[in-house]
């Protein structure tokens, strides 16, 4: 192999819709990968990308979030409008869970009354077990050829554990373990270990991609649900998606930085280094997101989200096509400042009980 092709899957819930459109486009383009990393959302999309035959693999992603999508009207109009929207969806998925990805558990949310017997989660996510049955190949994801990376953390050590199909069996469990984020979904026991969802650690890994540092030409796309960046909150729901935000994307900026710095001290040192690309992608949320937009699986905002996904990589793909090819660490972005709302109302989170 004289070039490899890496795809970093972040974290997300509902928010990983924007992953297929990226997928989608980048399958149009003829683009697929050699290596696959992945968190929670991230680790989904890539066990049905390897899990399945290159033609299946759109079809077999289609239906996933043809099932986790609620079967109601789509929504057009005012952000106004959108966020009673998708408050609405956010209320019924926090309800009555999705069929095919997570339900409520006995005792759950009733734990915190006195009485009542304790629990350490309030929903379970065995639905998305099953899921993962019906839809991947597990037999064929382990011997694809396309090596399936995915992070988890323990919860009793804090201790960030990797598992990687060149040296391990990838099954539904390690998948459940990188989603079940606390205290949402219980931990998984693998191995003797208890763990859950890296996303208040490592949401998007993409330092597990040069954790070895290339020796070949290689072109690493990262796929990012949660921005850095956004107006000024005007509300105390947009209070609370921006700490959301920077929580969960924090580390992906100290990860690219301390990149650039490494590969920019191997150029001075003279190191012979590889054409290396990374093309970061970030989700922006329009301004009618609420703070609980993971749990939003409105056709609406799927159907948005998978759209910006798309799109996003279009764009990604002409400015690789146009910049120039050169050794060493090349940074891209598709996200730009000036693509923010600039309005008067921007950030400004109209909470449906305004």
């Amino acid at each position: 192999m004289t070039q490899q092709t890496i795809l970093v899957f972040g974290g997300g819930n509902a928010l990983g819709a924007y992953h297929a459109g990226a997928y989608q486009q980048l399958q149009a383009h003829g683009i697929e990968p050699n290596w696959i990393i992945g968190a929670s959302a991230g680790a989904m999309i890539g066990a049905l990308i390897a899990g399945n035959a290159p033609e299946h693999r759109m079809a077999r992603i289609q239906e996933f979030w043809a099932e986790a999508k609620t079967a109601t009207p789509l929504m057009s109009g005012s952000d106004k409008l959108r966020q009673y929207y998708n408050g609405w969806h956010v209320a019924w998925a926090a309800l009555f869970g999705r069929p095919t990805i997570f339900r409520h558990r006995w005792p759950g949310f009733w734990a915190a009354l006195p009485g009542t017997p304790n629990d350490i989660a309030l929903y379970d996510h065995a639905p998305l077990r099953a899921t993962l049955l019906r839809l991947v190949d597990f037999d064929l994801l382990n011997r694809s050829g396309i090596r399936v990376t995915m992070n988890c953390v323990d919860i009793e050590t804090g201790e960030e554990v990797v598992f990687d199909s060149t040296r391990d069996e990838i099954g539904p469990d390690h998948i459940l373990a990188s989603s079940a984020i606390t205290p949402g979904f219980p931990p998984i026991e693998i191995g003797g270990r208890m763990l859950c969802d890296p996303g208040y650690v490592n949401n998007t890994p993409v330092d597990l991609a040069f954790a070895e540092p290339p020796d070949i030409e290689t072109l690493c796309i990262v796929l990012e649900l949660f921005c850095l960046q956004s107006p000024r909150p005007k509300s105390l729901d947009a209070v609370l998606e921006r700490t959301q935000d920077i929580l969960f994307a924090s580390t992906t900026a100290r990860s690219i930085a301390a990149l650039r710095r490494e590969y920019e001290l191997r150029a001075q040192l003279a190191i012979k280094l590889p054409a290396i690309r990374l093309l970061h992608a970030v989700y922006q949320t329009p301004a009618h997101e609420l703070s609980a937009k993971t749990l939003d699986f409105s056709p609406s905002s799927i159907t948005d989200r998978w759209a910006a996904g798309a799109a996003d990589l279009k764009a990604g793909l002409e400015m690789l096509e146009s910049a120039p090819y050169q050794p060493g660490f090349n940074y891209l972005t598709t996200y730009a400042r000036n693509r923010l709302h600039t309005d008067a109302g921007a950030g400004t989170i109209l909470h449906p009980k305004s």
